[in-house]
């Protein structure tokens, strides 16, 4: 069975303060998550391997913007979000 029959997925965006390295410039920048719910109640035709997942599986999101571009006028650079988890449970 495939992992992804243990979540339902949604997107989400959180607004998130980040330092432009160019400018050095602070602004409020919202960044796109995917989020991943565990489902209440394990799918039909699971075997024993697919119940210890199970078990194991947690709720999570994972960030999917990797760059953002500056807000500052004159900069409008595109920098890298460092210093964030790329992944973070629920």
């Amino acid at each position: 069975m495939d992992e992804r029959a243990f979540y339902k997925e949604s997107q989400t965006t959180k607004a998130l303060t980040l330092t432009c390295p160019m400018c050095r410039s602070a602004e409020s920048y919202d960044l796109k998550w995917v989020v991943r719910t565990k489902i209440d109640r394990l799918p039909g035709g699971a075997d024993e391997r697919d119940r210890a997942k199970f078990q194991k599986a947690a709720s999570y999101m994972v960030l999917l913007d990797d760059k953002v571009m500056c807000k500052n006028m004159r900069c409008r650079k595109r920098f890298d979000v460092s210093g964030v988890k790329t992944m973070a449970f629920i």
